[in-house]
């Protein structure tokens, strides 16, 4: 059962979120930029916490009453979110590492989630402007 309806509109909706967030990261990938130390000693970047902004405002508009959860946003008790029906998980800039080295090997990872289980899902490579999406109704392309 979908909590959150899987509609052609969502789906497009959350492909051109993942591209809008990737824009965000090209933009300072082709720039001089800093690089934070987190808690867990990972790398942050200014595109991190951009395309994180972006892709939260834009699921917040499109479906305002699923929760996102993010690894760059603000921490929230796992007995607040382990009772979640259905959530957005999200890693704004997956491969942080490799956007500092500047070889092009990162990603955005949208995947929604529903009774503990993922059921959609966008990987975008925006260096390479390769996409991929899939669903458990609909397969993989």
């Amino acid at each position: 059962m979908n909590i959150t309806p899987l509609t052609d509109e969502l789906i497009t909706s959350v492909i051109e979120i993942a591209k809008k967030a990737g824009t965000g990261i090209m933009d300072v990938y082709a720039s001089d930029f800093d690089i934070q130390i987190k808690d867990d000693r990972s790398p942050l970047t200014e595109a991190d916490m951009r395309a994180n902004a972006i892709i939260n405002e834009g699921l917040n508009k499109v479906t305002p009453d699923v929760p996102f959860l993010s690894e760059e946003g603000r921490d929230i008790p796992f007995d607040e979110r382990s009772i979640w029906e259905s959530y957005w998980l999200v890693d704004p800039l997956d491969g942080t590492k490799d956007f500092i080295k500047k070889n092009g090997e990162f990603t955005i990872n949208i995947a929604l989630i529903e009774d503990h289980m993922p059921v959609f899902g966008v990987v975008y490579g925006p260096s390479m402007n390769v996409l991929y999406w899939g669903s458990l109704i609909h397969g993989a392309f």
